[in-house]
This record gives C-alpha cells, sequence and structure tokens, in this order.
C-alpha cells in the first residue's frame, strides 16, 4: 500500500475500534468521541480553553442530531485539523527558508 493508503486505512481503523465499544460499532457516541480525541489527538485537547470541547465538536458535527456520530459525520473533524495543521506547516516552512 503507499503512504496516502495506509494513512486512509489508519484513519478508517481508529474510527471504528473507538466505534466498537458500545454494542452499536459503527457511530461514536460523545463517550467515544471524548476517548479518541483524548487518546489520539491529546495535544489539539490540551490547547483547548473550552472545557466543554468535545460537546461543542459532537454538536457541531452530528449533521443528523441523533448524539452519534457516523464515519461520514466524523471525518469532517480531521479534514478540518489537518487544514490547520497544514497551515502551520507552510508557515514554519516559510520561516525556515528566511
Amino acid at each position: 500500500m503507499t503512504n496516502l493508503e495506509k494513512s486512509m486505512e489508519s484513519l478508517i481503523m481508529v474510527f471504528h475500534h473507538y466505534a466498537s465499544e458500545d454494542k452499536d460499532g459503527k457511530t461514536l457516541n460523545k463517550k467515544e468521541l471524548k476517548k479518541l480525541i483524548q487518546n489520539e489527538l491529546p495535544s489539539f485537547l490540551k490547547s483547548q480553553k473550552n472545557a466543554n470541547v468535545v460537546d461543542s465538536i459532537m454538536k457541531d458535527l452530528d449533521q443528523n442530531k441523533d448524539d452519534k456520530l457516523d464515519f461520514e459525520e466524523f471525518i469532517p473533524l480531521v479534514v478540518g485539523l489537518s487544514m490547520a495543521c497544514e497551515k502551520c506547516y507552510v508557515l514554519h516552512e516559510k520561516k525556515g527558508t528566511k
């Protein structure tokens, strides 16, 4: 597999690992989302000033308002964080070349 294919597989596996902690196995409830963020995105969580950040994320991403995130609802979190990280990367690269 290519690096991108491995990354995609990893993303899918991480999602389903945390989604499988309850009987559902296909969606993340708030508890599962919080555990995923705590374990997989600890730096992001520590940098947040809002103590209710997981509640806010759940509310923003839960398009059908069922208090669960399916994979399609979860992906915008990863995309948004990846875009923010890429902007930081570009800024860092610019500073390094001057």
